[in-house]
């Protein structure tokens, strides 16, 4: 494998901020590299100092080839693609459609991202850059950086605006349509599942500095846990050691005199090597208000946007009742009323049809996307906002100030006395979050919660909702919170029905898969498909082997109370499997330091883990058959 581009002792400072501080590093060929880290602490200008938008102030970068070697392109997060532009010259330039269109791997780009950008009903290829959303010219810009395929791909943040679908179908094409000899891809990203589908390394970008790990998030997580655990134990020695040397160094000034010089400087040696404690981010659990046996009800809902002729049904005769305790994740493809669902629950919408209902012990918080919620804040100091709410507030048995509780939120100190104007999006959204909860809720609404919040708030956040007494709906794109924080997910597809997913969000990316492919079977056999038009879809999941798009089954009365025996049976043995599981991660990390121990582990968890995804196919299998 040869080196793509290496860094050798660079450097770059900010004021008095150490972006990189002294890095040392190389991209090989093959690489698929996850960057992560919290945000400001310097991960896109390390992206932007290695595609050569960034000179550092000292250290060496070398390219394969020299100057004119290898191409490299970085997908940033400012838009920079021509308002004039058509879709067909912002994404193919000017490759000619016989090229194009005969090339697997960017018809694949082009139906695995541009989807509904592209379709026919919106003007196809030949449509304008200029109007499209944010989200929508984000894909367009991925989309012309994996047509173009250069050798050294960086990416920033590419599964924003993503869905579930386009993170899946980002994963696969850089795992297996991209790597050939030559190439290599490096991405900065706060999605796990991504990270963990996608990466053979993860880079850790803090204080300057940058770690680099084998594998994708699972591994990174594990090493750097047995990483702190051995430093736990030489920081505990050093700590012994260090009040031993500072007791004995601290009798008396005559005494200091004469000492022996090199115990004083073993001292200082030892002070000067404590690591300065990380500025580490703590969301608290509230106290949350009782909850009643009713909650919320939503009964023969119907809402609608537009008028006639082109008006839309969102929700068409939903009816959902919301239990006390219940841990909802929602799914759903972009535009098919996810917010709006959330909205009819909250009554912050009027219904076209039905009525809600809502327990009279209900406290709802609603984190929605718009963080101009905090607009009316922007000259307003940070602890002058959490004040707004509360100024004290229980912390389990204590009672602390909006200060410490500020303090333990990640805004500590001076960043108290910033102006709200003044914070990243991540801080802005920390500080919504803040806010909801000392509201003291007891029913937690969140749409798309993770946005622009790094991975440390992200754990920190699923603390808070282990713990959380009352009942959570969650509506996002990010896999990994959904199948962490929720029990139960439900899907919205588009045709205005709220349908439940006892497979989880495999079962939703199936379900996507055969729609597609009945809506490209349908357009085949109209004859309504062509080279210059994009499949309308958001993203391409691929349909699973065996799984019938779209077919119906039926089945006799005793094959349903057969398949229910099944699913039964099957979900005691799934119990089982995650308890021998859990036993066996326990065991793994014990013997962490014994690579022939571990490897005799980690064949067993193949098994399991094998074994539950045979129980998990059956059990599937038989819930077809129930309906």
């Amino acid at each position: 494998m040869a080196n793509l581009i290496s860094l050798e002792r660079v450097s770059l400072v900010f004021g008095t901020s150490h972006v990189l501080d002294d890095v040392s590093l190389g991209v090989l060929t093959g690489d698929r590299i996850g960057v992560v880290g919290v945000n400001g602490g310097g991960k896109s200008t390390l992206l932007r100092v290695m595609a050569g938008l960034q000179e550092p102030d000292s250290g060496r970068i070398t390219k394969q080839g020299g100057a004119d070697g290898i191409r490299i392109g970085m997908l940033s997060q400012e838009d920079a693609l021509d308002p004039e532009w058509t879709i067909r010259e912002a994404v193919l330039g000017d490759l000619p459609e016989h090229v194009w269109a005969g090339d697997p791997r960017i018809r694949d780009v082009l139906t695995g991202l541009l989807g509904g950008i592209a379709a026919e009903n919106v003007g196809g290829l030949d449509s304008r850059v200029g109007p499209k959303s944010g989200g929508e010219r984000r894909r367009l810009a991925l989309a012309r950086l994996l047509v173009s395929d250069p050798e050294l791909l960086l990416l920033d943040e590419p599964t924003n605006h993503l869905d579930v679908e386009g993170v899946a179908w980002l994963a696969d094409h850089l795992a297996t349509k991209r790597p050939r000899p030559g190439n290599a891809t490096v991405a900065i990203t706060h999605d796990r599942w991504f990270l963990d589908a996608y990466a053979t390394m993860t880079w850790e970008v803090e204080s300057g500095k940058v770690s680099d790990f084998e594998g994708g998030y699972a591994a990174y997580v594990l090493a750097k846990a047995e990483r702190d655990r051995l430093a736990g134990v030489v920081a505990d020695r050093r700590s012994n050691l260090m009040r031993k040397e500072l007791a004995w160094l601290r009798r008396g000034a005559p005494a200091r005199t004469s000492k022996p010089k090199f115990r004083i400087d073993a001292a200082n040696a030892l002070i000067a090597d404590e690591p300065a404690p990380r500025n580490s981010v703590e969301l608290a659990s509230f106290a949350s208000r009782r909850l009643g046996k009713d909650v919320l009800d939503l009964e023969d809902v119907t809402v609608s946007v537009g008028t006639a002729p082109h008006e839309r049904v969102l929700l068409d005769h939903v009816t959902w009742r919301l239990a006390p305790g219940e841990r909802i994740g929602i799914v759903g493809v972009n535009g098919a009323g996810k917010s709006t669902l959330l909205r009819a629950l909250t009554g912050e919408i009027p219904l076209d049809g039905g009525r809600r209902k809502i327990g009279k012990t209900v406290a709802i918080a609603h984190l929605t996307q718009e963080v101009r919620e905090l607009e009316r804040f922007e000259q307003w100091r940070v602890i002058e906002a959490i004040e707004d709410v509360k100024q004290w507030t229980m912390l389990g048995d204590k009672e602390i100030s909006a200060s410490q509780l500020a303090t333990r939120l990640g805004f500590p100190g001076g960043r108290q006395q910033s102006r709200v104007g003044d914070l990243s999006g991540g801080e802005r959204r920390r500080l919504q979050l803040t806010r909801l909860l000392l509201t003291e809720p007891n029913v937690l609404i969140l749409d798309e919660p993770t946005n622009d919040l790094d991975i440390e708030t992200l754990t920190s956040l699923e603390d808070v909702l282990d713990g959380w007494a009352g009942t959570l709906v969650v509506v996002s794109h990010d896999r990994y919170l959904l199948e962490r924080v929720a029990d139960k997910q439900l899907a919205l597809l588009g045709d205005g029905k709220v349908r439940e997913l006892p497979g989880g969000v495999e079962e939703y990316l199936r379900l996507r898969a055969a729609d597609i492919a009945g809506q490209a079977a349908a357009r085949g056999s109209s004859g309504a498909s062509g080279p210059g038009q994009v499949a309308a879809s958001s993203g391409t999941a691929r349909p699973a082997e065996g799984t019938p798009a779209g077919a119906a089954t039926t089945a006799s009365p005793a094959e349903v109370r057969e398949a229910r025996k099944v699913m039964a049976r099957i979900e005691k043995q799934l119990s089982r499997l995650q308890d021998r599981e859990e036993r066996l991660h326990g065991d793994m990390a014990e013997k962490a330091t014994d690579p022939g121990a571990l490897a005799d582990l980690n064949a067993k968890l193949q098994a399991v883990v094998t074994e539950r995804e045979e129980l998990e196919l059956g059990w599937l299998e038989a819930a077809e058959i129930v309906g």
